[in-house]
């Protein structure tokens, strides 16, 4: 008699309050470890930007060695995505998330043997490799917890982790490798890489026995919550074409959403990676207050990030989300490039373009968990990440080899500012966007 009661109540249907209740609980439990997760994930990929303040002299590599350095990262990363995707829907995304971030922390750690070019080339595409997989794992498994209309401003939630990541990893940064530098033989930097490397370990091992891999293993859940989260997100996809990867491979909308994400990329990654080094030429010399400077532009990004994904949960609408903010940012990041001689003006444009951008590449990613179904659904955000992740790979190398050219990064910028609003046309034009 007690089964048959709970079958009964496990199938009346659920009110607005119990259905609120229960995404906050499951964002309670999921979405602070994700973030804390892909904070460091960000940080790790991204601190070389500071390390360069101090490395570029220590181990003697040019501007050019830096930028290729720091886009060859994600050559490693793009070559083991889709194999990492696929592999976490046969092994679930408790085991992929755990052994992902170990295995990235030892090798973040690790750049503090860096002693040349070679050695500096060799431990970024390696750090690419390991770390592969693991936004486009993170965005796929949400998709198994939440439905459609709540993915924009879950992913609000989640890629906060960059702007985070650059907001307190940027005076973090800074602290470490100015409190740290010389103690027990070590150089600020390689004190940086290390402190900042080891927490990946241990949020690894912790993912194994804090995550699971589907609602239905969630102990947390009850019976009841298991049966109407279910049952919301099946209602929810109803309807909705299920993919094959095949199919993905040969979808030309996936091509063109690939596009857009590579155009974005190149903006939010030129800024990552060059940022200190802009401020560093505006004047400012003291690694502590690049720091501080470094962080505002982060804090605005948060903020658009999270009203442009409320904006489009609302109106259900994505392209123009993701489309006119690309626009406004590649025009803000033109004046940032044109007036450096006026630090306000040129910071609150960097602040615009910055914020701008990641409010786009918020937005963007709900455009393909909301078109792709099914099990290929892991394949195809994996090759959309992929092919965009490219652009990690050619904005710093690109900006570098500009740079040691002409001594400037101008022209790499404003090369970037055009990408971003070209990248806008892609997104506008294909239906799966609409």
């Amino acid at each position: 008699m007690a089964s048959t009661s709970a079958a009964l109540h496990a199938d009346q249907p659920a009110s607005d309050a119990e259905t609120r209740a229960l995404y906050r609980k499951i964002g309670w439990r999921l979405l602070p470890f994700l973030l804390l997760c892909y904070t460091f994930a960000y940080l790790d990929r991204v601190n070389i930007g500071f390390a360069k303040l101090q490395m570029q002299a220590d181990i003697g590599i040019s501007d050019a060695v830096y930028g290729l350095g720091a886009g060859i990262f994600f050559l490693g990363y793009v070559m083991f995505e889709v194999p990492s995707n696929l592999l976490l829907v046969k092994i679930g995304a408790r085991k992929t998330i755990s052994r992902i971030m170990v295995l990235w922390g030892a090798t973040s750690a690790s750049m503090l043997f860096v002693q040349g070019e070679y050695s500096f080339y060799a431990l970024r595409f390696l750090l690419g490799i390991f770390e592969a997989g693991f936004a486009p794992g993170m965005i796929f498994y949400l998709t198994y917890w939440y439905t459609q209309k709540r993915m924009a401003g879950v992913m609000a939630v989640v890629m906060c982790a960059g702007p985070i990541g650059g907001m307190f990893g940027g005076p973090a940064s800074a602290w470490i490798m100015t409190r740290f530098n010389g103690a027990h033989g070590l150089e600020g930097w390689q004190w940086m890489f290390l402190i900042e490397g080891l927490p990946c370990m241990v949020l690894g091992a912790i993912a194994f026995f804090y995550m699971v891999d589907k609602p239905q293993d969630a102990k947390w859940l009850s019976a009841r919550e298991k049966t109407l989260l279910e049952r919301d997100i099946g209602a929810r996809s109803s309807g909705q074409v299920k993919h094959a990867f095949r199919d993905v491979l040969k979808d030309r909308g996936v091509y063109a959403l690939a596009a857009t994400y590579f155009c974005l990329i190149c903006g939010i990654y030129a800024v990552s990676f060059w940022l200190p080094t802009l401020l560093q030429a505006t004047g400012i010399k003291d690694t502590m207050q690049i720091g501080l400077y470094s962080a505002p532009p982060y804090v605005a990004a948060i903020i658009v990030m999270v009203l442009l994904a409320r904006s489009s949960d609302r109106m259900r609408e994505r392209r123009w989300h993701v489309a006119l903010p690309a626009i406004a940012g590649g025009a803000a990041l033109c004046l940032a490039t044109a007036f450096p001689q006026h630090f306000v003006f040129s910071m609150i444009a960097i602040a615009v373009a910055t914020a701008l951008m990641w409010g786009a590449y918020t937005v963007f990613w709900a455009v393909p968990s909301q078109y792709l179904k099914g099990e290929a659904a892991a394949g195809g955000i994996a090759l959309i990440n992929s092919i965009g992740l490219l652009g990690g790979f050619l904005s710093p190398s690109l900006i570098g080899w500009i740079k040691q050219s002409t001594g400037s990064l101008n022209a790499g910028l404003y090369f970037i500012a055009a990408l971003l609003v070209v990248g806008a046309i892609p997104i506008i034009l294909t239906k799966h966007a609409r």
